[in-house]
């Protein structure tokens, strides 16, 4: 079983990480091409003016799409100054209280989003330069909290541990098998 999670978290990893990876390379490519037309070509800036848009709805969309990567590598925000000079026991129970509590808050935000993605929907709102439907902005914070739910329960099973051995890397098919 842990076998089988662990490759489609290999899987999933990677679609996370090529997803982040090229909305920020897409991202510096639009604000780089944005920049030169303002300073070389002012007259047709107007004509660009969707740049900046597209620009803050791919951030919001490379910062919820890497949640779940930050969380499986340790690198959320956190105050481990007392779990570190715990002992082994008291240390288990307070690290599955944050990850069940992890769990139920991300799984909230996630339905919470769901809820908010179909209310966009019914409005037919769109964005005033792309003419995009605003619910794709409200996407992905559901399916970053999804995605972060996910890997706080493969805490709460073992698959992971960022507390004790942080995942840095991505596992090779030799380290998984």
């Amino acid at each position: 079983m842990r076998k089988i999670l662990n490759s489609i978290l290999t899987g999933i990893r990677a679609v996370e990480r090529f997803l982040v990876i090229s909305i920020n390379l897409i991202m510096v490519a639009l604000y780089t091409f944005n920049v030169l037309v303002r300073e070389i070509l002012p007259q047709y800036s107007s004509t660009f003016a969707w740049i900046d848009e597209a620009t803050r709805l791919l951030m919001v969309w490379a910062v919820f799409l890497a949640l779940g990567l930050a969380l499986e590598r340790g690198r959320h925000v956190a105050v481990t100054t007392l779990l570190e000079r715990l002992p082994k026991i008291p240390k288990k129970i307070i690290c599955l209280l944050i990850n069940t509590t992890g769990i139920v808050f991300s799984c909230y935000l996630a339905w919470l989003g769901v809820a908010l993605v179909k209310f966009v929907m019914s409005t037919g709102q769109v964005s005033p330069t792309l003419g995009l439907p605003m619910y794709w902005l409200y996407v992905a914070p559901t399916i970053g909290f999804i995605l972060l739910a996910l890997r706080y329960g493969l805490e709460l099973i073992g698959v992971n541990d960022r507390h004790n051995k942080p995942l840095l890397v991505a596992p090779t098919a030799k380290a998984v098998a």
